[in-house]
């Protein structure tokens, strides 16, 4: 008689691995071989998980609207030397970020600058 355990643990083992890289979507809807630049005023920098956005209001005619800027999580950002209070309602930058394949007023932070013209985040 053989013994059950072994595929049940490998089934289980299999699912516990699964479900977290399930949780993680991929940077497909962005279009990595395209820059747009965008220049505003921030209306909101949501510092949570799994990834931190900025919301950005640009007021050029290009791009009039408001943006949806995905940026990586908390930890990555801490790392690079970001803070959650970096930055706040009423800030002026110049975001660059590549933008959504689909057209929509959103992409994945590339860089940026501050009204200052300091960097927004230590590039890598």
């Amino acid at each position: 008689m053989t013994n059950p355990r072994p595929p049940v643990l490998v089934a289980l083992f299999a699912l516990g691995v699964a479900i977290p890289a399930q949780a993680h979507h991929s940077a497909a809807m962005f279009d990595a071989g395209k820059n747009v630049t965008v220049s505003g005023t921030v209306r909101e920098f949501q510092w949570t998980s799994p990834h931190c956005f900025i919301q950005l209001v640009a007021a050029d005619p290009e791009n009039a609207g408001e943006w949806s800027i995905e940026m990586g999580a908390p930890i990555e950002l801490t790392r690079l030397g970001w803070k959650k209070t970096a930055l706040h309602p009423g800030d002026k930058a110049t975001i660059v970020i590549h933008p959504l394949k689909d057209g929509g007023k959103g992409g994945r932070f590339v860089s940026g600058v501050g009204a200052t013209g300091a960097p927004l985040v230590v590039t890598r």
